[in-house]
């Protein structure tokens, strides 16, 4: 069939983040293999993204396949709502304790980062109502922040093209200027670094909203949708020492530096922070079936292990605990730990690195910055002003 028969077919659906115009001419995608996508019409694409930032594994392997056939004809499906389990689901979770953070001994599925997040938002303020604090609801996070497209996740995010047509704005989140070294939006005192003064921009909010009423900080170790903002070294260990002072949980949505992306197994561990929540999604399974989920630490698992039962834990997905979508992820991490994906990601991600390096020779590459295999080169009018430049970054990314 002609791309463009399939095109025309294509008008049945509705699109994630969606306009006409980004629209026209989309790839029509007919297969995968490695690093490479193929079209309906002939063409091969290096995949230089991973899908979004999630095909950890490349495409077309028949291990994972494998996995999911038979999965789904020993059992596809089943609930896991309070009072039923499967294999699968217990066996990940089992693997998943404690191998992101030291003290994160309990997953939660979901089937996506953004039900990850919004999970990570509503098991604060149950957390905050169980230790009898149920004042403490509000969110903090950083402007240019992506957390998702849920109703709350939405609010979360810092990007406000994520907001404008979806209002009024969902009470309870708050944003301060985010620590990027290029574009540093906030005030620095005198002899202040910019991890300094990002660190002080969450404390003065929290001060500002009263700490009776904010229940946790997110953060995403590096930023992605935001533009690949990689903190200061000096950030997130005064962040979380911040946490810790204002009994502040510390949400880290590693949805993207989740799973070796970043040459860690998991974002925050290139600063020896651990959080209280661990959202995640993506890599999991590379891509080749839904699932997320949420890491707890054990003082939350204990506010709800010792509820009462009008206080239980009435959160949770149709699909959460997927059978199969669990069993592709834990042979999917056996792939992962037997190829040493952090250490290649830390190699290539070098390798990759000084070769985009040598594209700031050119006026409109204003800087270029990565963390491992997440890497971004920041398009600007001009290197002086900073001026971003929309108009040459789509021309580019097309």
């Amino acid at each position: 069939m002609a791309i463009n028969n399939w095109l025309e077919k294509d008008k049945k659906q509705l699109h994630p983040v969606y306009h006409p115009k980004s629209h026209a001419n989309a790839l029509v995608i007919e297969r995968g293999e490695g690093v490479w996508l193929y079209t309906v019409d002939g063409k091969k694409i290096l995949d230089g993204m991973a899908g979004l930032w999630n095909v950890n594994v490349g495409y077309g392997r028949e291990e994972l396949a494998k996995v999911a056939y038979e999965q789904m004809k020993s059992l596809a499906f089943t609930s896991n709502f309070s009072g039923m389990t499967n294999l699968p689901s217990i066996q990940l979770a089992e693997k998943l304790a404690g191998f992101a953070y030291e003290g994160l001994n309990t997953t939660l599925f979901v089937s996506g980062g953004s039900e990850a997040n919004d999970s990570a938002f509503k098991t604060a303020r149950y957390y905050w109502k169980r230790k009898g604090k149920p004042t403490k609801y509000k969110v903090i996070a950083r402007k240019g922040s992506y957390h998702g497209v849920t109703l709350a996740a939405t609010f979360a995010t810092g990007l406000e093209k994520y907001h404008t047509m979806f209002g009024p704005a969902m009470d309870g989140f708050v944003h301060i200027p985010a620590p990027n070294p290029y574009r540093y939006e906030g005030q620095l005192k005198e002899g202040e670094s910019v991890g300094e003064s990002a660190a002080r921009m969450l404390e003065e909010a929290i001060l500002r909203e009263n700490p009776d009423t904010v229940a946790a900080f997110i953060a995403e170790p590096v930023m992605g949708v935001g533009g690949v903002i990689i903190p200061p070294d000096d950030y997130f260990p005064l962040v979380r020492a911040i946490c810790d002072k204002y009994e502040i949980l510390f949400i880290a949505d590693e949805v993207i530096t989740g799973f070796g992306r970043t040459g860690e197994w998991f974002g925050l561990k290139h600063w020896n922070v651990k959080p209280d929540i661990l959202s995640f999604a993506k890599a999991i399974t590379s891509g080749y079936a839904q699932l997320g989920g949420i890491q707890i630490s054990d003082a939350l698992r204990d506010a709800i292990e010792t509820a009462t039962e009008p206080e239980a834990f009435m959160h949770g997905y149709t699909y959460s605990g997927h059978a199969m979508s669990c069993a592709v992820g834990l042979k999917n991490l056996e792939i992962m730990e037997k190829e040493n994906y952090p250490k290649r990601a830390k190699e290539l991600g070098k390798r990759l690195l000084a070769g985009l390096q040598t594209l700031k020779e050119f006026s409109f590459v204003g800087d270029v910055r990565g963390l491992g295999l997440v890497c971004g080169v920041e398009i600007v009018a001009d290197k002086e002003s900073k001026t971003p430049d929309p108009a040459m970054t789509m021309k580019i990314f097309k």
